[in-house]
């Protein structure tokens, strides 16, 4: 069995696919910077190229 090294950012609207090493852990989920797994309460996308994870 192959182990998962890789995973899409636990945000709904983010396009990211993050390290499991490099990931910000949280509650559980694995996200691609600390504004996705905050919840963009500031408004701002994670600025990863081709991600509008806060336009939604």
């Amino acid at each position: 069995m192959a182990d998962v090294t890789s995973m899409k950012c636990a945000c709904a609207d983010c396009l990211c696919i993050v390290s499991l090493k490099d990931a910000i852990a949280k509650n559980g989920q694995y996200y691609c910077s600390e504004v996705c797994a905050n919840g963009h309460v500031d408004g701002s996308g994670c600025g990863h190229t081709g991600c509008k994870c806060a336009a939604a």
